[in-house]
């Protein structure tokens, strides 16, 4: 029988910090780099904004897919095994990515890194809920410094892709060679996951064969109603519409008005510090909130930092846009993991946490696409981004509705 991880708290911090690189590889690269990426592939490929926008809604329909099929992985597998595996897939498909120019090979490998990711995502929030369960006095730091991986990932990108960029300029398709190196940052992160994946095993008791399952046998106070969570779901599946037009366009929209590559670079690692920083920001707010009320809250201020660019290209509110912006949305993710922990018995974890999952990423799917179809309208990037405010507004009120279980 696998033992649960046993010795001090700063080694269960460290541990949520070597399992934080989940979060680097399945979201802050694989998802988030791209937006640096969209602007020279959509020079260079000739794209509309809707098929720069698709390209992230392909990789949302591959993180939907990946979230259904992570809870059967988790009754077949040992989570590290699913953790480093999605880590291997997501590192070689964003490699992949520097091969191709048409958009539909493209299409498929973000596609392919979001199933990859998703994978990555979900597992890494179980092992980080389970780091939490066993030091409960700071889980809701230990599952911020997992989220906050993220941060690391989009500060890193947000040197790299650059730099690369710039490296390569002479290249025909140089933005091929900014994929090649953030596939092996990938690399590097899966790397350090090994650790982890080891040490955070099954715990030594009857209940654990059934972390991770879908539609297997569970008492009847195992069951989940799911209704009940109804509010939440649907306030996060806003929130997945909302956040993801400014993680995608962001970038873009600075550029088009006139920022210069330094300022983006600055804005867009900055952006990833404050995410990094969240997880001390929120940590005490997570460990409150058992209903939806930090759900809320946290949905309301990011529509805030969504609406500003869109309102004005003033350096001083633009860069405070991206530092509330960061300080927050990985928060929200966080939110999430913390009711599922606060609401359901550790053997519904996984499934808690791939229902939020599934509806996070059904809001993705539709979030880049309909901002990059406004953004080939009359209303341009700006517009979009005031519909993206607007839905994680909505989203706000729909999480107040949320009570505890």
């Amino acid at each position: 029988m696998q033992r649960p991880v046993r010795g001090p708290s700063r080694n269960f911090l460290w541990l949520a910090v070597a399992l934080s690189m989940g979060a680097v590889v399945s979201l802050g690269i694989t998802r988030f780099a791209y937006a640096l990426l969209l602007p020279p592939m959509r020079e260079d490929l000739g794209w509309s904004y809707t098929l720069a926008g698709g390209m992230n809604t392909a990789n949302a329909l591959g993180y939907l897919l990946g979230a259904l099929a992570t809870p059967v992985l988790l009754r077949r597998l040992a989570p590290g095994k699913v953790l480093v595996g999605g880590a291997v897939l997501a590192t070689v498909f964003m490699g992949l990515s520097g091969f191709f120019v048409d958009a539909p090979s493209l299409l498929l490998q973000r596609l392919l890194a979001g199933v990859a990711s998703a994978m990555v995502f979900v597992t890494g929030g179980l092992l980080a809920a389970r780091l939490g369960l066993q030091d409960s006095g700071r889980s809701g730091l230990l599952l911020g410094v997992y989220y906050g991986g993220t941060g690391w990932g989009i500060s890193l990108s947000a040197l790299l892709v650059p730099a690369v960029l710039g490296a390569a300029a002479s290249q025909p398709h140089a933005w091929a060679w900014a994929w090649w190196a953030l596939a092996v940052a990938c690399a590097l992160a899966t790397a350090v996951l090994l650790w982890p994946a080891r040490a955070l095993r099954a715990p030594a008791n009857p209940a654990a064969p059934a972390v991770g399952a879908v539609g297997g046998a569970s008492s009847p106070a195992e069951r989940v109603r799911w209704w009940a969570l109804a509010p939440a779901l649907l306030g996060y599946g806003l929130f997945g519409v909302g956040y993801i037009g400014y993680m995608t366009f962001v970038v873009a929209l600075l550029r088009e008005q006139g920022s210069s590559p330094a300022a983006v670079t600055g804005f867009y690692a900055l952006l990833g510090l404050a995410v990094v920083l969240s997880s001390r920001i929120w940590a005490g707010l997570l460990d409150r909130s058992r209903g939806g009320g930090a759900l809320a809250l946290l949905n309301a201020l990011l529509g805030v930092a969504t609406v500003l660019p869109a309102l004005t290209s003033a350096w001083p509110v633009v860069l405070a846009s991206g530092l509330l912006f960061g300080g927050v949305f990985l928060s929200v993710v966080a939110s999430t993991t913390a009711l599922v922990r606060h609401n359901l018995p550790q053997a519904r974890w996984a499934s808690g946490i791939s229902a939020f999952t599934i509806v996070f990423a059904a809001g993705q799917i539709v979030g880049p696409t309909m901002v990059g179809w406004i953004a080939d309208g009359s209303g341009g990037l700006a517009r979009g981004l005031v519909v993206s405010a607007g839905a994680l507004w909505v989203g706000a009120l729909v999480a107040w509705r949320q009570r505890p279980l």
